[in-house]
């Protein structure tokens, strides 16, 4: 305030608001913030090396579908959007939870990785018999959680 000979200033905390849209490693750096974790803390939590937390954070790597579940707990929601409306959207949400690559679930249904592929995309449906045996294997998981 001129008039006055104060002046005022505010340190504005970057880290207050989570836009889920951001990217998955800014995420993580402002959870891990508001928690007041280091780096390294949250590389033990996940099991992996700090080297690939600070390159998550800096956008220089993406993390491996195999720690989807544990950053999606660390964070309390699901960062990784996935249209569910359709066939597709619900075994892509469904391997994302579940920390699954296109090629695991293929093993678990005994099909090509490529099918599941095109599941996903709208491509092809299912058969009846393998639509069955990936209903079983979600409902199981879902038991399990």
């Amino acid at each position: 305030m001129p008039f006055c000979g104060l002046e005022i200033s505010a340190k504005i905390d970057s880290f207050q608001s989570i836009d889920s849209q951001s990217p998955i490693g800014e995420q993580l750096k402002v959870r891990r913030k508001r928690l007041n974790l280091r780096q390294s803390e949250l590389a033990k939590l996940i099991g992996v090396s700090e080297d690939c937390i600070t390159n998550w954070e800096t956008g220089k790597n993406k993390p491996y579908i195999t720690y989807y579940p544990k950053l999606i707990k660390f964070l309390g929601y699901n960062p990784f959007q996935v249209e569910v409306e359709n066939l597709g959207g619900q075994i892509r949400k469904y391997r994302v939870e579940n920390g699954l690559s296109q090629q695991d679930l293929a093993k678990l249904l005994n099909v090509n990785e490529s099918t599941v592929f095109h599941w996903e995309n709208g491509g092809h449906k299912p058969l009846p018999s393998k639509l069955k045996l990936l209903e079983k294997i979600i409902q199981q998981r879902e038991l399990f959680r």
